[in-house]
């Protein structure tokens, strides 16, 4: 089941929706500050990193019986390289993440566990991180 809210933090829209016991905020709203042409390139910037795929995968361990670990060895040797790319749907689609889930059309976007999020906002920006935590 989906149920869908908002937070406004600092005049700016973040979509939150809660889905089966997981509450889960827009990354792609949060990335929206710092790039409002393409917020996704902020996402997908942060998910190449090296820490951020470790901190991604060990809440996967520790939520996601179904977490491809084997899957993601691979991805964590890669990371930080300059050819090295991810986006969320490559992230959920090889390791069967989900703490990280993507929706088109209205009301779409990125949206990451709340966790998760906290940590993609603490990345863009920690005052923005203070004011939506």
């Amino acid at each position: 089941m989906v149920k869908a809210n908002s937070i406004i933090v600092k005049e700016i829209t973040i979509k939150a929706i809660k889905v089966n016991s997981f509450d889960f905020i827009c990354i792609t709203d949060i990335a929206r500050q710092k790039n409002p042409i393409e917020p996704k390139d902020v996402v997908k910037n942060w998910m190449r990193l090296k820490n951020t795929l470790e901190y991604l995968a060990l809440w996967e361990l520790l939520n996601n019986p179904d977490f491809k670990g084997v899957e993601f060895d691979p991805l964590l040797k890669d990371a930080g390289n300059n050819t090295f790319t991810m986006s969320p749907t490559r992230w959920v689609e090889l390791t069967n993440a989900i703490g990280i889930i993507t929706k088109n059309g209205a009301g779409g976007g990125t949206y990451a566990q709340r966790d998760i999020a906290f940590k993609f906002a603490s990345w863009v920006s920690v005052e923005f991180e203070l004011y939506l935590n």
